[in-house]
């Protein structure tokens, strides 16, 4: 019995030691870093495999539809009403706020800005007025 435990401990700090070390050379290499040079403004996904996204790079901003194979580009917008839309669509000051999406995980199943916009919205929806 006490042989599994310090089995369960020595694999699960290895499992540790291993993640801590991905994460050291990803930051090394630079992936992950919010402020890049190319930022996600939002998505949308449209279907199973295919989405709309709103990308920023430096000073332009683009609308890109992606599917599993292939990337087009939509249209080129302008900066300043997508930044007017974001600002519309920021909660009131008594609303909980999502965290912005940003960095890796920025729009997938792991982005915690996400799964906080879901909550606000079925809190809403089960609201008795």
């Amino acid at each position: 019995m006490t042989w599994m435990l310090i089995r369960l401990v020595l694999t699960l700090a290895f499992v540790g030691g291993v993640l801590w070390f991905a994460a050291r050379l990803a930051k090394r290499r630079g992936l992950g870093q919010a402020g890049g040079l190319i930022e996600v403004v939002a998505r949308q996904r449209m279907g199973r495999a295919s989405s709309v996204t709103v990308v920023r790079i430096a000073d332009r901003v683009l609308v890109v539809g992606a599917t599993e194979e292939q990337v087009t580009l939509l249209a080129e917008v302008d900066g300043e009403a997508v930044e007017e839309a974001l600002r519309e669509r920021q909660p009131a000051a008594g609303e909980p706020a999502a965290t912005p999406a940003t960095g890796v995980l920025a729009g997938s199943v792991f982005d915690r800005g996400g799964w906080t916009a879901i909550v606000a919205q079925l809190r809403e929806r089960t609201v008795r007025r």
